[in-house]
């Protein structure tokens, strides 16, 4: 049998009466008879690809679609299967999303993409060199190597290169699951230092990101609507990054978390003051009555407050979810409720989702133990909303 030749088609710009003129290519349509038929995609405009070498990189997703089951690797661009990935296969949740593109624009087409699949897949080797000398942390770059792997996997389903063991799996990294530097964490006379030199809302933040032990994601994207001040517990079922709104985490995420009666009655004290917006954040931006920017809160104001206190550098918002969870062991938490609290996926039956229907004791006076080591100065603060709460807290 006759081997069908790979289809490069023909890329061109085609004018248009009206807007910019439009990228395509064209190629051949296969067909019963020996009559050659043509068809022709739209790439983009000469806006979004403003030269050749863009529309051709961009054609290549095209290009691994009509010639799929007629694979000849030998003349596939990694290049192009990164495009064809990013139009089939990119997740939906937008924060993941943003990380995948971060490692494939950044590290992994500027290296790999001129190189065809298969150069990559005969020199494994080679890759493994290349993580070596990347100035990364282990964990991120198994992140890389992860997200390489599934470009090969998704080639083999494609049909884009020949089914077998992906060559990634060759590829070891050394200390990936080893931290350059461990977590900064903060005692409770460092915490208070920083907090003093923050003002509202900021220091209701960073005091809901410690007495949660909430993702900044997470903190972010509540809305009065979670809290029951009644029940005393409170909702975490969305995150915001740059201000998209997205579902948590991971289903685990997706959890209530029990609320100590004065960070209750913190909190109605702020909902008096806060703005109104018809989402109900808790923590909206005057200015724009949408939650504030994680990373510039961060810079503007946790950073510096840190510099004030003399705390040095390393403090951002992943701090107080890594102090949260050291404070609840120092607490006497034991290993199953300190996962509970801080909502981790975990590898034991006991503690997945089906597992956690009711609000325990133990749960509820491991959180509160942190909750007055955090909020010990104001613990003596007369509270205005104390009259709204029915629960006493341990």
């Amino acid at each position: 049998m006759k081997r069908k030749n790979y289809q490069f088609g023909y890329v061109e710009l085609k004018p248009r009466r009206a807007g910019p003129d439009i990228w395509v290519i064209r190629y051949r349509v296969r067909s019963g008879d020996s009559s050659a038929k043509y068809a022709s995609r739209r790439l983009g405009s000469i806006e979004d690809l403003p030269t050749r070498a863009h529309a051709e990189k961009a054609a290549e997703a095209v290009r691994m679609e009509i010639n799929s089951f007629d694979p000849e690797p030998a003349n596939l661009s990694f290049g192009g299967l990164i495009e064809r990935y990013k139009l089939d296969k990119m997740p939906e949740r937008y924060s993941t999303r943003v990380s995948y593109l971060s490692c494939l624009n950044v590290h992994i087409a500027p290296k790999w993409g001129d190189q065809t699949l298969g150069q990559i897949a005969k020199y494994p080797y080679v890759v493994e060199k290349w993580f070596e000398e990347l100035d990364l942390a282990p964990k991120t770059k198994g992140h890389i190597k992860s997200l390489m792997h599934r470009l090969f996997e998704c080639a083999m389903k494609w049909g884009l290169c020949t089914l077998g063991r992906n060559p990634m799996e060759l590829v070891e990294i050394k200390n990936v699951s080893k931290r350059r530097k461990q977590p900064r964490v903060l005692n409770s006379d460092e915490f208070w230092s920083l907090v003093d030199f923050l003002d509202e809302p900021y220091r209701s933040m960073v005091l809901t990101a410690q007495c949660l032990g909430l993702r900044i994601s997470e903190v972010m994207a509540l809305q009065w609507g979670d809290f029951d001040f009644e029940a005393l517990t409170v909702r975490v079922q969305r995150g915001i990054v740059h201000g998209r709104v997205d579902d948590v985490k991971t289903e685990y995420s997706n959890d209530d978390l029990p609320l100590d009666s004065k960070y209750a009655e913190m909190m109605l004290r702020l909902q008096s003051k806060c703005p109104a917006t018809p989402e109900g954040w808790v923590f909206p931006n005057p200015s724009t009555l949408k939650p504030y920017w994680q990373e510039t809160v961060a810079m503007r104001q946790i950073k510096p407050a840190a510099v004030k206190a003399k705390l040095g550098e390393g403090i951002g918002w992943h701090t107080f979810r890594h102090t949260y969870r050291t404070w609840l062991e120092s607490a006497g938490a034991s290993m199953p409720i300190q996962k509970e609290l801080m909502r981790h996926a975990s590898i034991q039956t006991t503690m997945n989702v089906y597992g956690r229907s009711t609000m325990s004791e133990a749960k509820r006076e491991a959180n509160s133990n942190v909750v007055r080591m955090a909020l010990r100065p104001v613990l003596g603060a007369k509270s205005e909303g104390a009259s709204r709460l029915r629960v006493t807290a341990p």
